[in-house]
């Protein structure tokens, strides 16, 4: 008997070895059509409609977002403060941290031309942060305010004393110190009639950094402590450290803020170019008072509360 005749090849020029994009290439070829995969569903009109419907809806839904938002703040100037490099963030941490031989302090500026040709009107607006070093940004301070929470959890865990509502309550109490500063620097704002947009972002993005000074207070007391938290000289040298650091980073770059001239305030930004007498003196008062009490008071709150968080964690794991 013979044997059956083999199986036919398969023909010139396809690949011996079976491909899962078979169907697709075929289909590219063929007229555009999706393989019928599911059912044919991405090929449903019913489908498409709905991707479109779906799609207007997202872009409504941040119109939306966008249109309330901007009845409390530009959205364009917060992109300003978000505008950084990794570069910036670290020669910005540096410089918090280690103030005392840095020059200039004064912001760049750029000028920018409108008008016709030739009448031209010349204003100017300061560099964002990925080009300025001195410009105020509201990453860093967004980031050690979630570093500061987690940090604040870890360190509990360590310790053995973490709870669920370690984390809860660390952002609820660092969210209500910022909020108060908030609330003073809009009060100190009215008083001082600071009624620039842009100071009073600026204020609220030089209020955060503080968390990098109390950042590096609580992981160098957890080690020199041994996991007892702050307390004790070598807490206090670094706290009162990095406090005098962070006064000093904010009188040096505040003062541009609060007490602008003719040589440090731009053109065209809503800025007046130089501050009355009376004003000026008490402008000058505000801003020792908040470098100094207030920041040295928030600080510490902060520092002692993740202290305090840690051993009412402990307490409550032993009840």
């Amino acid at each position: 008997m013979r044997s059956p005749p083999p199986p036919a090849g398969p023909p010139q020029g396809a690949s011996g070895y079976g491909t899962p994009y078979g169907h697709m290439n075929q289909a590219a070829n063929g007229g555009g059509q999706f393989p019928p995969a599911f059912g044919g569903f991405m090929n449903d009109q019913t489908a498409q409609m709905g991707f479109q419907v779906g799609k207007s809806a997202v872009m409504a839904g941040q119109e939306y977002v966008e249109q309330n938002l901007n009845r409390y703040v530009s959205v364009g100037a917060l992109k300003h403060y978000f505008n950084v490099t990794t570069s910036y963030v670290l020669r910005k941490l540096l410089l918090v941290l280690f103030p005392w031989r840095h020059k200039p302090w004064s912001r760049q500026q750029r000028p920018s031309t409108t008008g016709t040709q030739d009448q031209s009107n010349y204003s100017y607006y300061f560099l964002p942060p990925r080009e300025d070093l001195n410009s105020p940004d509201m990453y860093i301070p967004v980031m050690a305010f979630v570093t500061y929470v987690l940090l604040s959890a870890l360190l509990a865990g360590l310790r053995g004393s973490f709870h669920p509502e370690v984390m809860g309550t660390t952002f609820s109490y660092a969210l209500f110190v910022v909020m108060f500063e908030i609330l003073i620097l809009k009060l100190g704002t009215y008083l001082l009639a600071v009624t620039n947009e842009s100071q009073l972002l600026d204020l609220i993005a030089y209020s955060g950094y503080k968390f990098v000074g109390v950042i590096v207070t609580l992981v160098i007391s957890e080690i020199v402590n041994l996991g007892q938290g702050v307390g004790g000289w070598a807490s206090w040298t670094v706290f009162i450290y990095t406090f005098l650091a962070n006064a000093f980073f904010l009188l040096r770059s505040l003062k541009y803020v609060l007490l602008p001239d003719s040589s440090s305030a731009p053109t065209g930004t809503g800025m007046t170019h130089t501050v009355a007498r009376s004003q000026r003196n008490r402008r000058t008062q505000f801003l020792f008072l908040y470098a100094y009490i207030v920041q040295f008071l928030f600080m510490w709150i902060l520092s002692k509360q993740d202290s305090s968080t840690g051993r009412a964690g402990k307490v409550k794991g032993v009840l």
